[in-house]
């Protein structure tokens, strides 16, 4: 996709790892901690709910493979792995990348994970709780 920037990115990406299907950078956002990465699919796929069966194997085989470097590199305490879909689930560029995030016992919000905002009581939508999904 012409204006995606990971199908044309400005600056080259650091390349760690990848196969056929998808590749493995550092990211290279200086406010995220030292070590993140993120595997994304070569082809433009919008959401992780794009990716194909072989895409899919492909992060997987990678994620292992990218926390095996990033943890003799820089042995961190715990991980944050996931990913954002849409912009109101925090997506900021609309082709699938899931974010590998190394966490260290020395950060001031060490132990809070993503759920730690999801659950806030100051996140909670000003509507009425939804009703159970009908099966």
């Amino acid at each position: 996709m012409p204006e995606c920037p990971f199908c044309l990115p400005a600056v080259e990406p650091q390349i760690v790892l990848s196969d056929q299907w998808c590749y493995s950078a550092f990211t290279q956002d200086t406010g995220t901690p030292v070590g993140s990465a993120m595997v994304l699919p070569l082809a433009h796929r919008p959401t992780v709910f794009d990716l194909t069966e072989q895409e899919w194997a492909s992060t997987a085989s990678l994620l292992h493979q990218m926390k095996e470097i990033i943890t003799a590199e820089y042995s961190p305490d715990g991980w944050n792995v996931g990913w954002n879909v849409q912009t109101v689930g925090g997506q900021s560029i609309p082709h699938a990348h899931c974010h590998l995030v190394p966490r260290y016992a020395d950060e001031p919000l060490a132990g809070r994970g993503i759920r730690s905002w999801i659950k806030d009581p100051a996140n909670r939508p000003p509507r009425a709780q939804l009703p159970p999904v009908a099966r």
